[in-house]
Parts: C-alpha cells; sequence; structure tokens
C-alpha cells in the first residue's frame, strides 16, 4: 500500500535580528544633567552678567539667562527637562521622518492598491524597494506573501487569507512599534516638568516668607524679593517645558497614528485584491 508523501512543513521564518537602541534614555538624560549644570553655573551665572561682577548681586536688566539663574538649584533640573524632551524629539522626528519612506506614504497607497487591482505584484515589489520605511517594509512583506500564495496549491482560499492577515500583522508588529520609542518619556516629562516647577515656586515662597520672619521690625526687601523671583523664575521654567513636552507628544502621536492608518489600508488591500483575483 503506497502513502502519500506529506508535504513538508514550511521553516518558521527566523527571528529578525533586534537592531542597537542606540544610546540608553538614562545616560541620555544624565549627560543632559550634567550639560545643564555646567550651562546654568559658567554662562547663566557669569558674574559679569550681574551687579557688582557676582552672581550674588542683581542681574543686569534685560539679560534674561541671569534672571533664570536666580531661581535656584530647581531651574538645572527643569533645563534637564527640556533639553530631554527636544532631544527625543528631534530623534523621534528623524526616525518617523525615515519610516515614512522616500515618497509621499498616500501616493504609495494608491500606487499599490492599482498595481494589485491588475495582479502586478513584481510592479507592487519595485515600489515597496523604492519607497523603502517602515511602510514600505511591511507592504513588501505582504506583496511576497501575496505572490507566494498565488502559486500555492496546498491551501484553500480562507488560509491563503489568513495566512496573508497574519504576514502583515507580524511584519506591522516588528516596524511600528519602534515608532513609539521614547514617547512615554516626553508624556511623562509633561507632567512632572510641573510638578518640578511648582516645588521649585514653594521653595522660593519658602525664602521670602522665611526672610520676612526674620526681618523683625523691618522687611528685608532684597530677600522677599529674591524668594519670590525665585518662586516665578520656576513657574515659568515648569510650565513652558510641560506646554513643550505636550505639543511634542501630540504631534508624533498623530503622525504615527497616519502611519498605522497607511499600513492598515495597504493590509486590507493586499487581502481584498487577493480574495478577488485568486482562488
Amino acid at each position: 500500500m503506497s502513502t502519500q508523501a506529506k508535504t513538508p512543513a514550511a521553516k518558521p521564518a527566523a527571528p529578525a535580528q533586534k537592531k542597537s537602541g542606540g544610546i540608553p534614555a538614562g545616560v541620555v538624560m544624565l549627560i543632559l544633567f550634567v550639560i545643564a549644570q555646567l550651562f546654568f553655573h559658567f554662562v547663566m551665572g557669569d558674574g559679569s552678567r550681574f551687579e557688582g561682577g557676582t552672581n550674588e548681586g542683581h542681574p543686569h536688566p534685560g539679560d534674561y539667562l541671569a534672571i533664570a539663574f536666580k531661581g535656584g538649584t530647581i531651574v538645572p533640573v527643569l533645563m534637564t527637562c527640556f533639553l530631554t524632551a527636544l532631544t527625543f524629539s528631534i530623534e523621534r522626528l528623524i526616525t518617523i521622518g525615515k519610516a515614512k519612506g522616500t515618497g509621499d506614504v498616500n501616493a504609495f497607497v494608491r500606487k499599490i492598491q492599482s498595481l494589485l487591482d491588475k495582479d502586478d505584484t513584481d510592479g507592487a515589489l519595485k515600489e515597496c524597494d523604492k519607497q523603502k520605511g517602515s511602510v514600505g517594509n511591511v507592504t513588501l512583506a505582504a506583496v511576497k506573501k501575496y505572490k507566494q500564495l498565488s502559486t500555492d496549491g496546498s491551501l484553500d482560499k480562507e488560509q491563503k487569507l489568513a495566512a496573508l492577515s497574519k504576514e502583515v500583522e507580524e511584519a506591522t508588529s516588528l516596524e511600528l512599534p519602534m515608532l513609539e520609542k521614547n514617547l512615554t518619556i516626553i508624556a511623562t516629562l509633561a507632567s512632572v516638568s510641573t510638578l518640578i516647577g511648582l516645588l521649585g515656586t514653594v521653595i522660593g515662597m519658602i525664602k521670602a516668607f522665611s526672610a520676612l520672619g526674620n526681618s523683625g521690625g523691618s522687611t528685608d526687601s532684597t530677600a522677599l524679593a529674591n524668594g519670590i523671583s525665585e518662586a516665578l523664575v520656576n513657574t515659568a521654567l515648569g510650565i513652558g517645558t510641560s506646554a513643550v513636552c505636550i505639543i511634542a507628544y501630540n504631534f508624533f502621536t498623530s503622525k504615527i497614528d497616519e502611519l498605522t492608518y497607511s499600513v492598515d489600508e495597504i493590509g486590507l488591500s493586499v487581502n481584498q485584491n487577493y480574495a478577488t483575483h485568486h482562488n
């Protein structure tokens, strides 16, 4: 009795090698903290910015760096928050720009849909190679699977459509999550910087009222003014940093949502085209 040879199972795809994540976020923040401290002490606290040639004196009128220096030790921490948000925003801007690829994403999606409507998988593959980026990579994986399944007679139509959907999901899970890297830090800084600014405000007001309480019968106007100035400087820096973080987070989230929508649209289009043109 003859036995039919079983079709060997397809080898699972080799796991993709993890790309280097670059410098860890903690190290970046530590470096930025050191930079903020150096800038605070040697630039903002430079004696030439103050009356009397020392940073113990009053800032020269209109010298905002010297005025900010009077905010005290909380200022470098807030500067670190701002520099961290700025650094990661620039990094995300570059990463998302690369993820889009070399051409307009919407035009690319329409082109792929048009080519698949004609069942021109070779043309679609060429377009993916031109586009590159995360969108191009996901589409390339989907079109390759599309082409492979079109000549595979071992599966029925429902199994092929399921395999195609799975291929798109796996390719998407490898590409798109990296786009959200470091966004959590920016979102956290949006709230933390406000709290740090509030802490500086409280410290400044404590100093102001302490000077008022220790002055006896006469009011120490200089100490009182310095305390209030420190409070207001920290308030302004905290609110400003928080605003920058919120704007950056919402901007990048909207850009990632646009890319995700484009990838989902391509995945749906590939499935629909296969269901229409193949059995």
